[in-house]
């Protein structure tokens, strides 16, 4: 058997599942709740209009906000009321269907971000 540093007890009869990083049930494991604390991305605002894999259909992509989950799905539902269209918030993009860059950079601005155009 082989020795390791990152080897341990993988499942308790008593807990259940045991979370490799920080060595507690998962149930009570802290890692994950220190990995949300910090949000994604760096900061610029990029508005951008996609059709790649959509069948031919347009979305307004926005990236680079630097929210937690709840505060960018927030968010995300004031742009696609601002454009009175429907979208979704994906790995921290936020997609509002339609080509609505326009009025997404005008809500962003009101909302005190600074966004910037990106693409063509």
């Amino acid at each position: 058997m082989k020795n390791s540093s990152s080897g341990g007890l993988v499942y308790s009869t008593e807990t259940g599942r045991m979370c490799p990083d920080c060595r507690q049930p998962v149930a009570a494991c802290t890692c994950k709740a220190s990995a949300k604390a910090a949000p994604a991305g760096d900061g610029v605002v990029r508005v951008s209009r996609q059709t790649k894999g959509r069948g031919g259909k347009c979305v307004t992509v926005v990236k680079g906000l630097a929210l937690d989950g709840e505060a960018l799905a927030a968010l995300g539902k004031q742009l696609r009321s601002a454009c009175g269209s429907g979208g979704t918030v994906k790995d921290g993009v936020i997609e509002v269907q339609g080509d609505h860059c326009d009025a997404v950079l005008a809500a962003l601005a009101r909302l005190g971000h600074q966004p910037k155009r990106a693409g063509a």
